[in-house]
Protein backbone atom coordinates (compact mmCIF):
# COMPACT_ATOMS: atom_id res chain seq x y z
CA UNK A 1 0.00 0.00 0.00
CA UNK A 2 2.80 2.39 0.83
CA UNK A 3 4.25 1.41 -2.47
CA UNK A 4 1.62 2.40 -4.38
CA UNK A 5 1.14 6.41 -2.15
CA UNK A 6 4.60 7.21 -3.08
CA UNK A 7 4.10 6.35 -7.00
CA UNK A 8 1.59 8.28 -6.82
CA UNK A 9 2.66 11.31 -4.69
CA UNK A 10 6.12 11.06 -5.91
CA UNK A 11 5.59 10.54 -9.73
CA UNK A 12 2.04 10.82 -10.77
CA UNK A 13 0.73 13.68 -8.70
CA UNK A 14 3.69 16.15 -9.78
CA UNK A 15 2.37 15.60 -13.37
CA UNK A 16 -1.09 16.06 -12.35
CA UNK A 17 -0.51 19.59 -10.89
CA UNK A 18 2.26 20.83 -13.70
CA UNK A 19 -0.73 20.12 -16.17
CA UNK A 20 -4.06 22.10 -14.15
CA UNK A 21 -0.88 24.98 -13.66
CA UNK A 22 -0.27 25.12 -17.48
CA UNK A 23 -3.91 24.22 -18.78
CA UNK A 24 -5.39 26.93 -15.87
CA UNK A 25 -3.06 29.67 -17.13
CA UNK A 26 -3.95 29.06 -20.47
CA UNK A 27 -7.24 29.13 -20.29
CA UNK A 28 -7.64 32.07 -18.26
CA UNK A 29 -4.94 33.47 -20.54
CA UNK A 30 -7.56 32.85 -23.51
CA UNK A 31 -10.93 34.07 -21.64
CA UNK A 32 -10.42 36.25 -19.48
CA UNK A 33 -7.10 37.99 -20.68
CA UNK A 34 -7.38 41.59 -19.38
CA UNK A 35 -8.49 40.58 -15.74
CA UNK A 36 -4.93 39.59 -15.11
CA UNK A 37 -3.43 42.63 -13.34
CA UNK A 38 0.03 42.71 -11.45
CA UNK A 39 -0.35 46.27 -8.86
CA UNK A 40 3.83 47.15 -8.07
CA UNK A 41 3.99 48.89 -4.89
CA UNK A 42 7.91 49.23 -6.01
CA UNK A 43 6.32 53.24 -7.34
CA UNK A 44 5.18 53.65 -4.07
CA UNK A 45 7.89 53.89 -2.25
CA UNK A 46 11.76 51.77 -3.23
CA UNK A 47 12.90 51.88 0.52
CA UNK A 48 13.74 48.27 1.02
CA UNK A 49 12.49 47.04 -2.04
CA UNK A 50 15.45 46.44 -3.96
CA UNK A 51 17.39 44.28 -1.14
CA UNK A 52 14.17 42.22 0.06
CA UNK A 53 12.67 41.69 -3.56
CA UNK A 54 16.24 40.97 -5.05
CA UNK A 55 16.80 38.13 -2.02
CA UNK A 56 13.14 36.90 -2.68
CA UNK A 57 13.34 36.06 -6.01
CA UNK A 58 16.57 34.67 -5.64
CA UNK A 59 15.89 32.64 -3.14
CA UNK A 60 12.79 31.28 -5.13
CA UNK A 61 14.43 30.95 -8.29
CA UNK A 62 16.99 28.86 -6.75
CA UNK A 63 14.56 26.56 -5.00
CA UNK A 64 12.54 26.19 -7.79
CA UNK A 65 15.28 25.10 -10.45
CA UNK A 66 17.07 22.99 -7.27
CA UNK A 67 13.33 21.19 -7.41
CA UNK A 68 13.53 20.89 -11.22
CA UNK A 69 17.24 19.69 -11.30
CA UNK A 70 16.56 17.11 -8.43
CA UNK A 71 13.29 15.77 -9.57
CA UNK A 72 13.52 15.52 -12.73
CA UNK A 73 16.94 13.59 -13.22
CA UNK A 74 16.58 11.92 -10.33
CA UNK A 75 15.40 8.30 -12.35
CA UNK A 76 18.24 9.26 -14.81
CA UNK A 77 21.05 8.29 -13.02
CA UNK A 78 22.83 11.37 -14.56
CA UNK A 79 25.15 12.58 -11.85
CA UNK A 80 25.89 9.39 -10.82
CA UNK A 81 29.14 8.47 -13.18
CA UNK A 82 30.56 11.95 -11.39
CA UNK A 83 28.79 12.62 -7.92
CA UNK A 84 28.03 9.96 -5.62
CA UNK A 85 24.64 9.64 -3.96
CA UNK A 86 25.56 11.26 -0.58
CA UNK A 87 27.34 13.88 -2.02
CA UNK A 88 24.40 15.12 -4.47
CA UNK A 89 22.29 15.32 -1.26
CA UNK A 90 24.28 17.22 0.67
CA UNK A 91 24.66 19.65 -1.92
CA UNK A 92 21.11 19.87 -2.04
CA UNK A 93 20.45 20.21 1.38
CA UNK A 94 22.89 22.95 1.66
CA UNK A 95 22.12 24.93 -1.13
CA UNK A 96 18.51 24.08 -0.54
CA UNK A 97 18.78 25.63 2.98
CA UNK A 98 21.00 28.85 1.55
CA UNK A 99 17.93 29.03 -1.06
CA UNK A 100 15.43 29.13 1.58
CA UNK A 101 16.94 31.22 4.24
CA UNK A 102 17.28 33.84 1.31
CA UNK A 103 13.47 33.25 0.66
CA UNK A 104 12.71 33.91 4.33
CA UNK A 105 14.78 37.03 5.04
CA UNK A 106 13.26 38.46 1.56
CA UNK A 107 10.21 37.65 1.99
CA UNK A 108 10.07 38.40 5.48
CA UNK A 109 11.18 41.87 4.99
CA UNK A 110 8.35 42.19 1.93
CA UNK A 111 6.40 41.42 4.51
CA UNK A 112 7.15 43.89 6.86
CA UNK A 113 7.39 46.44 4.49
CA UNK A 114 3.65 45.82 2.96
CA UNK A 115 2.44 45.68 7.03
CA UNK A 116 4.10 48.77 7.81
CA UNK A 117 4.84 51.30 4.98
CA UNK A 118 1.57 53.20 4.85
CA UNK A 119 1.53 53.65 1.19
CA UNK A 120 1.46 50.06 0.43
CA UNK A 121 -0.58 49.32 3.19
CA UNK A 122 -3.58 51.46 1.17
CA UNK A 123 -3.01 49.79 -1.92
CA UNK A 124 -2.48 46.08 -0.45
CA UNK A 125 -5.44 43.66 -0.34
CA UNK A 126 -6.27 40.65 2.37
CA UNK A 127 -5.30 38.45 -0.30
CA UNK A 128 -1.64 40.11 -0.90
CA UNK A 129 -0.82 39.60 2.63
CA UNK A 130 -2.58 36.21 3.25
CA UNK A 131 -0.23 35.10 -0.10
CA UNK A 132 2.80 36.40 1.08
CA UNK A 133 2.04 34.63 4.63
CA UNK A 134 1.67 31.28 3.42
CA UNK A 135 4.17 31.63 1.21
CA UNK A 136 6.31 32.42 4.33
CA UNK A 137 5.02 29.69 6.64
CA UNK A 138 5.74 27.19 3.66
CA UNK A 139 9.41 28.37 3.75
CA UNK A 140 9.54 27.86 7.55
CA UNK A 141 8.21 24.31 6.91
CA UNK A 142 11.02 23.79 4.85
CA UNK A 143 13.87 24.73 6.51
CA UNK A 144 12.92 22.49 9.88
CA UNK A 145 16.00 21.07 10.97
CA UNK A 146 15.27 17.13 11.48
CA UNK A 147 15.55 17.42 7.50
CA UNK A 148 19.18 17.67 7.56
CA UNK A 149 19.02 14.00 9.45
CA UNK A 150 18.18 12.14 6.63
CA UNK A 151 19.53 8.21 6.29
CA UNK A 152 21.98 9.05 3.44
CA UNK A 153 23.59 11.44 4.99
CA UNK A 154 23.99 9.30 8.04
CA UNK A 155 25.36 6.40 6.11
CA UNK A 156 27.68 9.21 4.72
CA UNK A 157 29.58 10.18 7.29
Amino acid sequence: MIQYLNVFFYDIYPYICATVFFLGSWLRYDYGQYTWRASSSQMLDKRGMVIWSNLFHIGILGIFFGHLFGHVKRRTGMYAWFLPVAAKQLMAMVLGGICGVLTLIGGAGLLWRRLTNQRVRATSTTPDIIIMSILLIQCLLGLIPYRFQHSILMVAK
